[in-house]
């Protein structure tokens, strides 16, 4: 048997000649070994998947990645990309066997060019995606990704996974920011796509190959980004509904009188409303009294003056008139806008902090998005009548975290005992809504099971398909996203 079979028989700790060329490749600034020091990259954010790894590497340059990768398919060991380790579904800490490599791009972190004149940013994967907005708006540009982790996050991860967040109602998700990647490819090969082009009609677009796949077809290590320019007006508005359906209208309203210049909408039940103001008391409630659903939404203008809040605030006299907004209150400066996002942000946090529950990421179209909470929402607590039905998310783009919690800890552990009925009852009903079972948050571990109820024989034979051309030995990433057995 040659030796290399060997080492992917026995894995990373048992390869004592690799562990020891990977550190010579980084140097002795670029790997942790030590438990206390690898536990931050071995464990998710959730905390549902701890993993095991002999060596945490921390690259500073692709061609160091290159020959990382590149002695880890020799020796057939697997190797997992990470970036801010901020995921939801275990899609970027190792396996508990102890056999996989972590390699964290936290260093590669340089802004590489900005090019106001053509609208484009060159990054490394491991900048921070509230560095790339700083130094996109010192350029007086935009970059529009915004997520709640966008302090820890990296562009890398987020390019991965491809994020969605609260603009993607106007800018679109991660993938539509991007022209041009560099990549290394599972046999350890840089391909170099950083073209700074809005029209290449070459071919494949090879870059969409690898957004959205989560490291499992080769490692991002560089983008390049589109830009856009900096705002001169933004209106950010709290918005009492009477239901979703109240919610949709408002948002078509809205994007016809402004001519599509909505950059978030999003939509929050009055159950996780309550739990964020009791659970994080630094916010309150924005209105005079407690309505069943609220909206946060928000446009900009590049053209100055008050002219786009004269527009909201017509859209917004006619909606009450109309029984469609119940009150409504405009932020006046840039920290009451804060505080009004503050409170979105912070609805994830509230329900850790009662425990949590049964989650769902799931998207409609839009058209349809009030009726899915009026189906899914009953189903539900009938399935677990002592069950909160906390659902919220960015409307303006069909995606609802959908999620149920328990009233005190003795019910949390019946409701979660029924974990996968709920998933399976809510995520059906989005898929045959014409929806997805995950509209952001992506595969990783935690939704294999539902690529495989959900998933076409057709669309899974082409992924196997590409997972076996682009990574025929299978250690980008194992048992992630396309693990179909």
């Amino acid at each position: 048997m040659a030796e290399n079979e060997q080492a992917a028989r026995k894995g990373a700790a048992d390869n004592p000649s690799l562990l020891a060329a990977l550190k010579e490749v980084v140097g002795p600034d670029g790997w942790l070994e030590e438990a206390s020091d690898t536990a931050a990259y071995t464990q998710d954010w959730r905390k549902r998947w701890p993993g095991r790894t002999p060596l945490v590497l921390r690259p500073t340059t692709t061609e160091q990645v290159a020959e990382v990768v590149r002695l880890c398919a020799q020796a057939g060991v697997g190797i997992v990309p990470q970036s801010g380790n901020t995921g939801l579904v275990g899609g970027s800490v190792p396996r508990d066997n102890g056999d996989d490599i972590v390699l964290s791009l936290n260093r590669m972190n340089r802004i590489r060019d900005v090019d106001p004149a053509n609208n484009t940013m060159t990054v490394d994967a491991g900048c921070i995606l509230a560095e790339v907005q700083a130094a996109a708006a010192d350029n007086d540009r935009l970059y529009p990704l915004s997520l709640a982790a966008e302090g820890s996050c990296r562009i890398g991860g987020n390019l991965s996974t491809n994020a969605g967040g609260t603009n993607v109602l106007r800018f679109g998700n991660a993938r539509e920011h991007v022209l041009g990647l560099e990549v290394v490819l599972a046999d350890g090969r840089i391909w170099n796509g950083l073209k700074g082009l809005r029209k290449d009609n070459t071919g494949y677009d090879l870059k969409q190959l690898f957004m959205g796949s989560e490291g499992t077809l080769g490692i991002i290590t560089a983008a390049v980004l589109k830009l856009w320019p900096i705002p001169r007006q933004t209106v950010t508005t709290w918005i009492g509904v009477p239901d979703g359906h109240a919610a949709v209208e408002l948002l078509n309203r809205a994007q016809a009188a402004t001519g599509g210049q909505v950059t978030g909408f999003e939509y929050m039940m009055r159950a996780i409303q309550d739990l964020t103001f009791t659970n994080l008391p630094r916010n309150r409630d924005p209105l005079t009294q407690p309505f069943p659903a609220a909206v946060l939404m928000e446009a900009n203008s590049g053209e100055e003056g008050d002219g786009l809040r004269t527009t909201i605030e017509n859209v917004l006299a006619g909606a009450i008139e109309d029984g469609l907004v119940l009150d409504a209150v405009i932020a006046e400066s840039q920290g009451q806008a804060r505080s009004l996002w503050q409170i979105r942000e912070d609805m994830p946090d509230a329900q850790v902090i009662s425990g949590g529950g049964v989650k769902h990421d799931v998207s409609v179209p839009i058209s349809r998005i009030a009726e899915f909470v009026d189906v899914a929402t009953p189903m539900v607590e009938k399935m677990a009548p002592d069950a909160i039905v906390i659902a919220f998310g960015h409307l303006g783009d069909g995606n609802l975290h959908f999620n149920v919690t328990a009233p005190d800890a003795a019910s949390l552990a019946a409701l979660l005992a029924q974990e996968s009925t709920i998933n399976d009852a809510v995520e059906s009903l989005a898929v045959e809504m014409g929806g997805s079972f995950s509209a952001e948050h992506g595969v990783g571990r935690l939704r294999l099971r539902q690529m495989k109820l959900y998933k076409s024989d057709v669309e899974r034979d082409l992924m196997t398909s590409l997972k076996h051309a682009l990574d025929p030995a299978g250690t980008l990433n194992p048992g992630k996203t396309v693990d179909f057995g």
